[in-house]
């Protein structure tokens, strides 16, 4: 079963959340992560964006393949960076055909400052993932690391802090919190599956 792992990452830290997420992902049995990027939006060719990013540019047939999706962005302004926004503006076609309705998904995000939009940024991408019929998982309190974390994570998706010169490191709990929404969709998938 395929759990796509799409995001946006322009300075490193979203990516590097996305590895963590796949990680958690492929300790679910029966699960593969298959991390994709969105294009930016620019007058640059496609292949820069790939080659900067590390992984394929993703294609509307990984949404229909994947089982679960796991949608990351850094913040903007509390809101998606553009260039997941204008891909996600790109699936009415899915929309149309209901080729996500029911499947599982989740959100991540990665902020310069401690109050710089970590929760609006995951509601709003949340919002189309609502209107494809996917079934959105957060993280639940039981996860003992929302309770400990001093920088990023929340109920409604991974988060890290990453400072205003994206230096500081993702914390221990930041780390804990992106495992556990890996495994978390490739469960609820695979549940699902059955």
């Amino acid at each position: 079963m395929n759990i796509l792992i799409l995001y946006h990452s322009r300075l490193g830290s979203t990516q590097k959340m996305a590895r963590l997420i796949a990680r958690g992902v492929e300790t679910v049995d029966g699960c593969d992560a298959v991390l994709r990027s969105v294009p930016e939006i620019s007058s640059r060719h496609n292949s820069e964006t790939e080659a900067n990013q590390g992984d394929p540019l993703v294609e509307l047939n990984d949404l229909i393949e994947c089982e679960g999706l796991i949608l990351g962005s850094p913040t903007r302004f509390g809101n998606m960076s553009a260039p997941v926004k204008n891909f996600i503006d790109s699936t009415s076609s899915l929309w149309m055909s209901g080729a996500l309705v029911g499947k599982p998904a989740a959100v991540f995000t990665s902020t310069s400052s401690m109050h710089g939009g970590q929760e609006s940024t995951l509601l709003s991408m949340m919002n189309p993932l609502l209107h494809h019929g996917m079934l959105v998982c957060g993280l639940p309190y039981t996860e003992v690391a929302l309770h400990k974390t001093k920088t990023g994570g929340t109920p409604y998706g991974a988060s890290h802090v990453a400072g205003s010169n994206n230096t500081l490191p993702i914390s221990d709990e930041e780390k804990a919190l992106c495992l556990a929404l890996g495994k978390r969709i490739a469960r609820t998938a695979v549940k699902l599956k059955d």
